[in-house]
């Protein structure tokens, strides 16, 4: 692959570092031959700061690693996209992602946002436990948790029979919500539903 990337007269390449779980594009920052190499051979995200002239590994000094999954091109073959597994913020200042600013204030959310912020937002509620909080009392009763996503199946199933496209996505959102409280109950995440969807390209017309 290496060969194949036309760098800069500075020997460089922009490089997009995606969350491969959710799709959040956590940065974008620099490559060169070397660190690219390294992240082929170490299997975790290598870069090359401007700013110092050198080779760096991500999460070096914070600890938040990233797992590279998969590196990938584009069509000119000028620009890399790394798909990863995070282990913790991207951005030095503690978000999530580098992109945490928008032009015209907070930025707003985005259908793919939807639903790795609710996972999130369950995990924390898992972990804490808060007193009065609907989704950790879901998450102590797993038979709990089963009837309220034959119940919200249901009512999927009614709205689309008979009742308006606003009804069918209201229903469905409940729906998500509890089959992702079902999951974050074993201990998984929706990714693992992706990636049986991804197995299954195949077999289906």
């Amino acid at each position: 692959m290496i060969d194949q990337i036309a760098f800069d007269e500075r020997g460089l390449a922009p490089c997009v570092i995606q969350d491969a779980g959710t799709g959040e594009v956590l940065t974008l920052a620099w490559v060169n031959a070397e660190s690219l190499q390294r992240t082929i051979e170490t299997g975790e995200m290598h870069l090359w700061s401007r700013s110092r002239d050198e080779l760096w590994r991500k999460g070096a000094t914070s600890g938040n690693v990233q797992r590279v999954l998969e590196l990938r091109y584009d069509c000119d073959a000028d620009a890399v996209l790394a798909l990863v597994d995070p282990a913790g913020p991207a951005c030095h200042t503690g978000e999530r992602t580098c992109f945490f600013r928008a032009a015209d204030g907070d930025p707003q959310p985005v259908a793919h946002e939807a639903l790795p912020v609710l996972e999130r937002t369950i995990a924390a509620r898992r972990d804490d436990a808060p007193e009065g909080s609907y989704t950790a009392k879901l998450l102590a009763d797993p038979e709990l948790i089963g009837e309220k996503v034959r119940e919200e199946a249901e009512e999927v199933a009614r709205a689309v029979a008979g009742e308006s496209d606003e009804r069918v996505a209201e229903e469905s959102a409940d729906l998500l919500y509890h089959l992702e409280v079902a999951l974050a109950s074993r201990g998984l995440g929706v990714d693992g539903a992706f990636d049986v969807l991804n197995r299954r390209r195949g077999e289906r017309d």
